[in-house]
């Protein structure tokens, strides 16, 4: 039988620099350009501020984890939860067609299913039969004994 290495560690991010993972650098590098293009489009106050603001938001999404996962996750599945509803409500009114609808529409008559007789296996008989399944059908039943000769 072959015997095949069982992938161990999926969950680990390879690494860039050093403990750097590929996901946070690119998120490093996508801040850089914002503080870069911040720095290039506002005045040195402004600048200070936005940066301030834009850096540590950048930090915290590449390096922060809630639960093992990373932050980015988690603000993903709260945007989701809040796009979609919080409370869905059935509320079926039927219009005054579709009530004279039901209420003429004829009764449909329910055929009779048959349902055919179970065949009654004595206790002897499942006895054998268990048999049989225990020994994966080496056994073939007293039946198909004398059949075989």
């Amino acid at each position: 039988m072959q015997q095949f290495v069982v992938p161990q560690f999926i969950d680990v991010e390879d690494k860039v620099l050093g403990p750097i993972t590929v996901r946070q650098f690119i998120i490093l590098i996508a801040g850089g350009l914002i503080v870069f293009l911040e720095y290039k489009l506002s005045d040195f106050s402004l600048f200070l501020l936005e940066g301030f603001l834009t850096l540590s938001f950048t930090v915290i999404v590449g390096f922060l984890k809630i639960n093992g996962r990373p932050i980015h996750y988690l603000l993903l599945n709260f945007l989701q939860t809040m796009r979609r509803a919080k409370l869905r409500v059935w509320d079926k009114t039927l219009s005054d067609k579709e009530l004279k609808f039901h209420l003429e529409r004829p009764v449909e008559q329910k055929t009779a299913i048959t349902v055919p007789a179970k065949k009654i296996i004595g206790g002897s008989k499942l006895a054998e039969l268990s048999l049989i399944v225990d020994t994966g059908g080496v056994y073939q039943g007293e039946d198909n004994l004398f059949k075989n000769r």
